[in-house]
């Protein structure tokens, strides 16, 4: 690791099918695979940046697992994680009502520095939409949070949220640089195929 690298934990968090792995693997491989199979255990991608200011950043992004059941297990991941990237589905209502569940799970669980981004996923089906851009703005707003709108599918804005995270991350996290986030085993579960 480069004496200047910043390295930081983020964690990707929300409900399940809100396409949280399809996030991850448009960010982190640049690609999207219409059915994925879903994420049972947690696993992570490290991911190498440069921001604007040629600041190397190094980010580890865990990809958790959304079901009710195992909350217990995702808690344990919010201790040193430094950012959140918080997903709902646009299509799905309930995905929406639940961020405030999760907000109140990471105000508990992680660092009180944590930097949280808000983001609306699945944009490219406009036809299903059940949570207008408003109401996640009106929230994001509400929970003093950045919030962004996005498609895995399409491509749409999932670099940006990971740039913008990366470069408050910086600015909350400033004495990080060169310290490395101590990775922790891999827990290997169970899948089954879903829909992105």
């Amino acid at each position: 690791m480069p004496k200047n690298e910043s390295f930081f934990k983020i964690l990707i968090l929300g409900d399940s099918t809100v396409g949280k792995t399809c996030f991850l693997t448009r960010y982190a491989d640049k690609r999207f695979e219409e059915h994925y199979l879903a994420t049972l255990g947690i696993d992570y991608k490290l991911k190498n940046i440069t921001l604007k200011n040629n600041q190397p950043v190094k980010l580890q992004i865990w990809d958790t697992i959304g079901q009710d059941r195992f909350r217990a297990i995702t808690k344990n991941y919010y201790k040193g994680a430094h950012g959140i990237v918080l997903i709902y589905d646009i299509t799905q209502n309930d995905t929406f009502q639940n961020v405030k569940d999760w907000v109140e799970s990471i105000k508990k669980e992680a660092d009180e520095k944590v930097v949280v981004i808000l983001v609306g996923n699945k944009i490219d089906c406009e036809e299903g939409r059940k949570v207008s851009k408003e109401e996640g703005e009106n929230l994001a707003q509400e929970l003093n949070i950045p919030f962004y709108e996005c498609s895995a599918k399409n491509d749409i804005n999932v670099n940006e949220v990971f740039n913008d995270l990366a470069e408050k991350l910086v600015i909350n996290f400033p004495k990080n640089g060169g310290k490395g986030v101590k990775l922790k085993q891999k827990q290997v579960g169970g899948t089954k195929k879903q829909c992105c």
